[in-house]
């Protein structure tokens, strides 16, 4: 499982950037990739320092992407507890990415003149990508594109990286040369044998929770068999009702923008919290199953977001 870190920040003081649909392009590549199971897309939106710090350390993610602005001297931008902006030093973000060196893959900063802060970050992570100049919002959004079909394929940071900068171009944008690179080990692909567990047959193998998965694909059909079926059945009850519960939401709050999705994932929390029973029957299910497992039974354009909330759910409840 490839962790996918989305931190954006648009201060009140600066120009005013589409990052709601770049959250979104970056799902909906991830999510009609054939390797979609294989990631976990987690965004974070008006990102502070204290942010920044605590996301890394409460997902370990493998990818991190950082959508704002930059500057080349002063490092990117944040923001503070008034929602204006505050400079992250380049110098101190390489600090802090070197604690990360061990889980964190590729960091890519889609925020203008941030070559600078991906040279400084490069000394200790092994993919990192900045941009050499000003890059325009559409540019951005064809690069992010691009970037993450490629990595949904199961291809290589390095040729994300190229498929990224070719889409810029094949959209008669003339920035095709502003996203810079630099990777070590170029030729490693995304999966490891280990990881995708996929063999020549078509055969392949998911862990989910204490029970197995088993699917052979045959074409376009996958033919598959859970063991420790009564916990996936619980699991798949509760799927249902939490469909049910984004359906029910849909009437009243937009999916159409990251801040309308985020709203439908708190009001789907609220929902399990005030009904115990539908609270409890959840919990077990989730103990069971896993949030993970679960993600893969939900349809909904909010989906991501909604399996972000159950996982700081689920923490709470624990804590």
């Amino acid at each position: 499982m490839k962790k996918i870190l989305i931190l954006s920040a648009n201060p009140v003081n600066t120009s005013k950037l589409r990052l709601d649909e770049e959250v979104r392009e970056i799902q909906s590549a991830l999510e009609r990739s054939r390797h979609r199971e294989e990631f976990e897309l987690i965004p974070r939106l008006a990102v502070r320092i204290d942010d920044l710090r605590r996301a890394l350390l409460d997902h370990s993610p493998q990818v991190v992407h950082f959508s704002g602005h930059g500057d080349e001297t002063d490092g990117i931008a944040l923001e503070d507890n008034s929602g204006h902006a505050q400079l992250v030093s380049t110098e101190s973000l390489s600090n802090l990415f070197k604690l990360f060196k061990d889980t964190v893959e590729c960091v890519l900063l889609n925020a203008c003149y941030s070559e600078t802060q991906a040279e400084a970050i490069y000394q200790h992570i092994n993919c990192v990508i900045g941009m050499k100049r000003a890059i325009t919002d559409i540019a951005a959004i064809h690069f992010s594109k691009a970037f993450y079909d490629t990595l949904g394929a199961g291809r290589s940071y390095e040729e994300a990286f190229d498929f990224g900068c070719n889409n810029i171009d094949l959209n008669s944008i003339p920035e095709s040369l502003t996203p810079k690179s630099r990777i070590r080990n170029k030729s490693k692909t995304l999966f490891s044998n280990k990881e995708q567990k996929l063999d020549m047959t078509g055969n392949r193998n998911i862990h989910i929770g204490s029970g197995n998965y088993n699917e052979r694909i045959e074409g376009d059909y996958i033919q598959g068999n859970y063991y420790a079926a009564s916990k996936q059945q619980n699991l798949a009850e509760a799927a249902a009702e939490i469909q049910k519960l984004l359906e029910q939401l849909d009437q009243s709050y937009s999916t159409d923008t990251t801040l309308g999705k985020m709203q439908v994932a708190a009001e789907t929390i609220k929902a399990i919290e005030n009904n115990p029973i539908r609270a409890e029957r959840i919990t077990s299910a989730l103990k069971a199953g896993g949030v993970q497992a679960l993600a893969q039974l939900l349809n909904h354009p909010a989906a991501s977001f909604v399996i972000g909330a159950l996982e700081d759910w689920q923490k709470t409840k624990s804590s």
